[in-house]
């Protein structure tokens, strides 16, 4: 993305030895602000709103949870889904930009990789919860035994279990090795001797030798071209969860396409969402500057453009198939019980996102802030509608029903919202928020280039 001469991604102040410094400090010397220790009591609360729930419900089952014939599925796999798709724009920041030399990624890609690699925890808990006997997840594992309990590949619980424990095996591999030289710093800086010890254990011997780096390079451009794949592959698997079925409102071979945009969507939604507190939150203004927020709306901009698509085609498909039940699926989803969840989604995914058209919206933190919640709120509707609406009317009317989420499905839920924000603010206290290194390149070149980075 070309930039302007007068919009620098960073301000000329910022040095090399100074970003080290700062960021470091904020580890190392100084305490946290109030708002981080508010933030994590919140969040702490909801984690344990989320154990305890968890505990109800391994002791009375999920008969719990809202789930009845024919929504067997219902809100755990909506919010798998939705945590999935935040959990990609990690990726695509960290890795696809690295690719393509974008300098404005120095910024915002520690938060990312750390926001997919905890956004994918919580989806991997969800499919663990919908089982019911969560102590039994073994037998989708493929393991030999004499029991003949073999994993049933035509499972969607089987292709889910490979996908996600694919990206999570992927996405701690990408973070720790993006962290090696910034672990290596803090271990040089730390005051105590337990600061030294553990940070030096992470730090695994790095010594900053041109050997170190040379690999290191080597590694993470290899991490970075399996990226782009294994972000299509993971999603495209959920997708196809539901597009091999033969319920009206799954069967459609766009889905692919279709959810890894709107998960890309919903995770630059989420990407900008942390940016903007955590720069109020940690004064990281002159790091995480209007310029970064002004691309994170763009490419916010370019996949709801592709999600909105999909919707029209969804729509056009289904009446140009003169297949009464695929017509009868949009009509209800219009008009019927869950018409507000619709139209709600419609408010959200395609009229109120279209105020990232202008850039002063995207360059005011506020503003942009709120469109990110409301894509967030847009895309977990979006799952919402597609799993409740395409299951509660098939094609037998003696089977059709009505179902809504209880309040354990809605504790499960914010709990886990409350566990992501844990992990999260747990990591901000123990690791750079910011990659210093990337970041130090970046000034780097900024002066060899005459002052512009």
């Amino acid at each position: 993305m070309p930039r302007a001469e007068h919009e620098p991604l960073l301000p000329a102040t910022l040095t090399h030895g100074g970003i080290t410094e700062w960021i470091s400090g904020l580890i190392i010397e100084r305490r946290a602000p109030l708002a981080w220790f508010v933030a994590f009591g919140v969040c702490g609360a909801l984690t344990l709103v989320f154990l305890g729930s968890l505990s109800y419900l391994f002791s009375v089952g999920v008969g719990i949870f809202g789930l009845n014939i024919p929504v067997a599925w219902g809100f755990p796999i909506v919010n798998t889904i939705w945590w999935i798709g935040i959990a990609h724009a990690g990726t695509l920041i960290s890795a696809v930009l690295l690719l393509t030399r974008q300098d404005w990624r120095a910024s915002i890609n520690r938060i990312a990789e750390a926001m997919a690699m905890f956004a994918i925890v919580c989806a991997g808990l969800y499919p663990l919860i919908h089982l019911g006997r969560p102590w039994f997840f073994y037998y989708i594992l493929p393991y030999p035994n004499t029991m003949d309990l073999w994993p049933q590949w035509r499972s969607p619980l089987v292709w889910d279990f490979f996908a996600i424990t694919m990206y999570l095996l992927f996405t701690m591999s990408f973070l720790y090795l993006s962290l090696l030289p910034d672990l290596a710093t803090l271990r040089d800086r730390a005051r105590s001797t337990s600061g030294r010890v553990f940070y030096g254990l992470l730090a695994m011997g790095w010594r900053n030798s041109a050997a170190h780096w040379s690999r290191y390079q080597r590694a993470t451009l290899i991490l970075a071209g399996c990226a782009a794949p294994i972000v299509a592959l993971v999603t495209g698997i959920v997708s196809t969860d539901l597009a091999v079925s033969i319920v009206p409102g799954f069967h459609f071979t766009i889905f692919p396409p279709y959810f890894v945009a709107g998960a890309l969507f919903s995770g630059f939604a989420t990407v900008t969402l942390l940016a903007v507190v955590l720069r109020w939150m940690f004064s990281l203004q002159a790091i995480i500057t209007p310029t970064h927020l002004d691309y994170l709306g763009r490419m916010m901009l370019a996949f709801v453009m592709i999600v909105d698509f999909a919707y029209s085609q969804e729509m056009f498909t289904a009446w140009y198939s003169g297949e009464d039940f695929y017509r009868y699926v949009y009509i209800d989803r219009m008009t019927g019980p869950y018409a507000p969840m619709w139209w709600s989604m419609i408010l959200c995914n395609v009229v109120l996102i279209q105020l990232l058209w202008f850039k002063r919206v995207r360059r005011t933190p506020a503003a942009i802030l709120g469109l990110a919640i409301v894509a967030d709120i847009g895309m977990w509707l979006e799952r919402f509608q597609i799993l409740f609406t395409s299951t509660h009317a098939d094609y037998m009317p003696s089977n059709w029903n009505v179902v809504w989420p209880t309040f354990w499905d809605w504790s499960v839920y914010l709990g886990s919202l409350g566990l992501f924000g844990t992990l999260l603010l747990l990591f901000l206290r123990l690791m750079p928020m910011v990659s210093l290194h990337d970041m130090r390149e970046l000034i780097s070149r900024r002066g060899e280039e005459g002052g512009h980075d």
